[in-house]
């Protein structure tokens, strides 16, 4: 059953919310009247809709627009920091949802709303907070953490197959062969489907399972090896070009 959160905005265009996730807690599906920023402090979240799914590395934010189902899957000790919206509060919010960058400004801003009084007076600090978060949000950089779902049966179960055996080559061919079709048929069909290449979404699969396994504090090298890269430069090198950093920046040693 999918439940419904609302807010109001009678007295402030955005409603901040921190709270602490244990590691494996859920969050069911439910849906908000509102848009919705979740930028997590650490920790990996899992967010779930019948689009597809997002994963939110530690740093980045998730936005959903208001009326989006979605579930929470938490690992790690994921500290969030939310930002519930009025959807008419800017014309030009985000129409879908994306996994978002969140600048150094804009994560500041979070914190500082965290602390604002709901009721405040015309032209004072508080109400140019507020609207700068709102002028910050219509300019966040989207971030390639989506796995679109295809909708036939055959590919949506490829794709969980892929995501339970991530570290199997899954080339082209082999998936086709699996499906009993042509590799020029997959190919055609599942970027219609998905709107990426097959190998493309391999590729992020295996980022999005190395995500969460890195969150948990598995080794780089296991992380790597189990994900059928040939080594641990090669696991870093896919993780520095998409990321900008190696897993051993990204996750740091505690």
């Amino acid at each position: 059953m999918t439940g419904t959160v609302n807010f109001s905005f009678a007295s402030r265009p955005l409603v901040p919310y921190a709270h602490d996730y244990l590691h494996g807690a859920y969050e069911p599906k439910h849906i908000h009247n509102c848009a919705q920023l979740v930028h997590t402090l650490s920790g990996v979240v899992r967010v779930e809709t019948a689009q597809g799914n997002w994963i939110v590395p530690p740093g980045r934010g998730v936005w959903l627009p208001a009326g989006t189902e979605h579930a929470l899957q938490i690992t790690g000790q994921v500290a969030a920091r939310t930002l519930f919206i009025d959807p008419l509060a800017r014309a030009d919010l985000p129409a879908s949802c994306q996994v978002v960058q969140v600048s150094p400004l804009l994560r500041e801003l979070i914190l500082s709303a965290l602390q604002l009084p709901e009721n405040y007076q015309p032209n004072s600090r508080a109400e140019r907070i507020y609207e700068l978060i709102l002028d910050e949000i219509r300019v966040m950089a989207e971030l390639p953490f989506y796995l679109p779902q295809p909708q036939s049966a055959s590919l949506l179960q490829l794709c969980q197959q892929v995501r339970t055996l991530p570290g199997e080559s899954w080339s082209l061919e082999q998936a086709a062969e699996r499906l009993n079709v042509s590799s020029r048929t997959l190919s055609r069909h599942f970027k219609r489907e998905t709107g990426l290449q097959f190998s493309d979404w391999v590729r992020r699969a295996r980022l999005m399972s190395a995500l969460t396994r890195l969150a948990q504090g598995e080794s780089v090298l296991r992380v790597a090896l189990d994900l059928g890269y040939e080594s641990h430069s090669a696991f870093s090198a896919m993780f520095r070009r998409i990321l900008g950093v190696a897993p051993s920046d990204y996750f740091p040693l505690k």
